[in-house]
C-alpha cells in the first residue's frame, strides 16, 4: 500500500464499499487505534441534499444511492479547507425525516481525516482528494442482513419499506456505481471489520506515516 502523492497534512483516507459492508467499523477501529486526537471522521451520508420543498413521503422516494442525491461538491470544498488547516462545519442528516438538522458538526484538521461512504470513489474530483483509498468488500447476503437490522433498529423503517428500497434503488445502484468503483482502491479488504490482518496492516501504515510527518 502506498500513498498516491506527496503526503500533506492532513492525510485523507477514503473508505468505500457497499451498504452494510463494515466501512464504519473499519473507520472507528482506525480512529481508536491511532493516538487520541490524531484522526477524525467525515461521513459522505452527512451531505445528502436537503429537500424541504418535498413532503416526507416524496423525500422517502428519493434515490439515496445515486451520486446526485449527495452534495459532493460541498464535501470536496470541506476537504480542501481541511488540507489548509481550517476547521469545517459538516452537516448532520436525519434519516427518519430525510432532512438536514439545523445543527452542524465541527471537524478539525486532524493529521488523519477519514472519509467514509458507499460512493466516495465514484466522482474523480472527490477521489483526487484522497491519499489512501480502501474498499471494503463483503458478501451481499451479509450486507443486506446488516442493512435490515440497522434500518429497523436505528432508522425507524418497516421491513416492507426496507425491502422495497433495496430492490428499487440499493441493489441496482450498487451494481452501477459502488461495485465498479473498487477498481480505484489502493487496498481491498474482504469481510470488513472482521479482517484483523488487513486492519493491522492499514493501522501500521498510518502510524508510520504519522511518525514520518512528526
Amino acid at each position: 500500500m502506498s500513498v498516491t502523492r506527496e503526503t500533506r497534512t492532513p492525510l485523507i483516507v477514503g473508505i468505500a464499499g457497499g451498504t452494510g459492508s463494515g466501512k464504519s467499523t473499519i473507520a472507528q477501529n482506525i480512529i481508536t487505534a491511532l493516538p487520541v486526537g490524531a484522526a477524525s471522521l467525515v461521513d459522505h451520508d452527512s451531505y445528502y441534499r436537503d429537500r424541504p420543498e418535498l413532503s416526507l413521503d416524496d423525500r422517502a422516494q428519493i434515490n439515496f444511492d445515486h451520486p446526485e442525491a449527495l452534495e459532493t461538491e460541498l464535501l470536496i470544498g470541506h476537504l480542501e479547507r481541511l488540507r489548509t488547516g481550517e476547521t469545517v462545519e459538516v452537516p448532520q442528516y436525519d434519516f427518519k425525516t430525510h432532512r438536514r438538522l439545523p445543527e452542524s458538526r465541527q471537524v478539525l484538521p486532524t493529521p488523519v481525516v477519514i472519509v467514509e461512504g458507499i460512493l466516495v470513489f465514484v466522482e474523480e474530483r472527490l477521489r483526487r482528494q484522497m491519499d489512501i483509498k480502501i474498499f471494503v468488500d463483503t458478501d451481499p447476503d451479509i450486507r443486506v442482513f446488516r442493512r435490515i437490522r440497522r434500518d429497523l433498529e436505528k432508522r425507524g423503517r418497516t421491513f416492507q419499506a426496507i425491502r422495497d428500497q433495496y430492490y428499487r434503488t440499493v441493489r441496482p445502484m450498487h451494481l452501477q456505481f459502488v461495485e465498479p468503483s473498487k477498481r480505484w482502491a489502493d487496498v481491498i479488504v474482504p469481510e470488513g471489520g472482521n479482517n484483523h490482518v488487513a486492519l493491522d496492516l492499514i493501522i501500521g501504515k498510518l502510524r508510520n506515516v504519522l511518525a514520518n510527518q512528526g
